[in-house]
């Protein structure tokens, strides 16, 4: 069974939504809202994420572990790699299971890269959680107990269908985080959502995470392709600076625009008919349920049983109300 949780509104519903909407039945209903009945054992967990510094998405993922904190009285330590170096962020999972905490949640951003580390705490006894990046099957085969996040290629493949209803025939991919598998697999999944092939460099660019040069570098693709007919962007990094730079080009609602995910500036975007849809995958609930889950299974033994889908889904003008308040602080 996947639990799929879309569309959960705001910070005053959140957490019963989580146990009452979100997690449905399955996971038996109150068991957040439900106080709890043993007391809290001062538990200690570490969230590791790939973000850079700079990658203000993250910045829900922080809230949701700050609510989760208060919530169930426990500690988590947010560590990332300063400049998202995934190097990096292998050697923060080891120096996290080097202090033995009661459990870890981390994303899969390579997984070549980061096996050895987080097999290494699975083997100490550690539970581990994984998050965001990478695919059920890979949570699997490291050892995890499940995968909270969204499935990408399926997002971007969901997306291209859309773009193709519309009329789309190709597209720019901006990719932010080059590295990033999960990120190829968007644009790979746009692509075949439209029925074309991912032409490396004519149809994605490696655009880094500077705002200044990602601007440039869309710039510089759509004066060289000047019949691009649509623009994806990853998230807040690469989408908000092309919003900024299709205003100063008056391109803004003559190209099709669509994004992954979700922050002020998009939401604003798709209000004034920038962006046609943003891809929300409520990064509140990746924050927010391992710490629940790693938190029960602790005092009461009780496990997830199994992995958890928190998109993709879609917001647009339509139903652009009902989120645009939370836009980068819960949704």
């Amino acid at each position: 069974m996947k639990l799929n949780l879309i569309n959960v509104a705001s910070k005053a519903s959140m957490v019963k939504k989580v146990a009452g909407v979100a997690l449905t039945a399955t996971i038996a209903m109150g068991l957040v809202a439900a106080p709890m009945t043993a007391s809290a054992g001062d538990e200690h967990y570490v969230l590791i994420s790939h973000a850079p510094d700079s990658d203000s998405w993250w910045n829900t993922v922080k809230t949701a572990v700050k609510d989760a904190e208060r919530d169930f009285k426990v500690k988590v330590d947010y560590r990332n790699p300063s400049t998202g170096d995934l190097a990096d962020m292998a050697r923060l999972v080891q120096q996290a299971a080097a202090t033995n905490p009661d459990g870890i949640v981390v994303s899969i951003a390579d997984f070549d890269v980061l096996k050895p580390a987080i097999a290494s705490a699975v083997k100490k006894g550690i539970p581990v959680i994984t998050i965001n990046s990478g695919s059920h099957e890979q949570s699997e085969a490291l050892g995890a107990d499940f995968h909270v996040g969204q499935p990408e290629y399926d997002a971007g493949f969901g997306a291209g269908k859309l773009a193709k209803k519309d009329g789309i025939k190709n597209f720019l991919c901006v990719n932010h985080y080059f590295t990033n598998a999960a990120s190829v697999e968007r644009c790979q999944g746009f692509a075949a959502g439209l029925g074309v092939e991912l032409g490396g460099d004519s149809q994605m660019i490696d655009s880094g995470q500077d705002p200044t040069d990602i601007a440039k570098r869309v710039q510089a693709y759509l004066r060289k392709n000047p019949n691009t007919e649509a623009i994806l962007t990853l998230g807040p990094a690469s989408a908000d600076p092309t919003i900024r730079l299709l205003d100063k080009m008056r391109l803004s609602g003559k190209i099709y625009f669509g994004t992954f995910d979700l922050s002020a500036d998009i939401a604003t975007a798709i209000e004034a008919g920038t962006i046609k849809w943003a891809i929300d995958q409520q990064p509140y609930l990746q924050g927010y349920l391992p710490i629940m889950a790693l938190t029960l299974k602790s005092r009461y033994g009780i496990g997830i049983p199994d992995h958890v889908n928190t998109g993709p889904g879609f917001v647009t003008k339509a139903n652009l109300a009902i989120v645009k308040e939370e836009a980068g602080v819960h949704r």
